[in-house]
């Protein structure tokens, strides 16, 4: 089974965006347009990843071929769904009206 030590960071520039490297892989190392997107990284924390392992957004073994194919996986936030922008809308005008 495929295992590897990663370090998580969020972004300090978009919410709810995270970055997985192997830990001996270095933040610096990246390409320069996907660190000026990012931010500056806050490490968030160390795991043992395994194929097998529950993540909240992303499959273990999405995370660990794109590491093995990219040096580093993107997770992103989750699209907004569109009936949630017309409760925003909803209550904006209920709020003028």
């Amino acid at each position: 089974m495929k295992r590897e030590i990663v370090r998580i960071y969020r972004s300090s520039k978009r919410s709810e965006t995270y970055l997985y490297l192997r830990k001996t892989d270095a933040f610096d190392d990246l390409p320069d347009a996907l660190r000026e997107l990012f931010g500056r990284p806050i490490q968030v924390m160390d795991m043992l990843l395994t194929e097998d392992k529950t993540l909240a957004r992303a499959k273990a073994a999405d995370v660990l071929r794109d590491i093995d194919d990219k040096g580093f996986y993107l997770q992103m936030p989750p699209p907004k769904e569109d009936y949630m922008l017309d409760l925003h809308r909803d209550k904006a005008r209920s709020d003028h009206g």
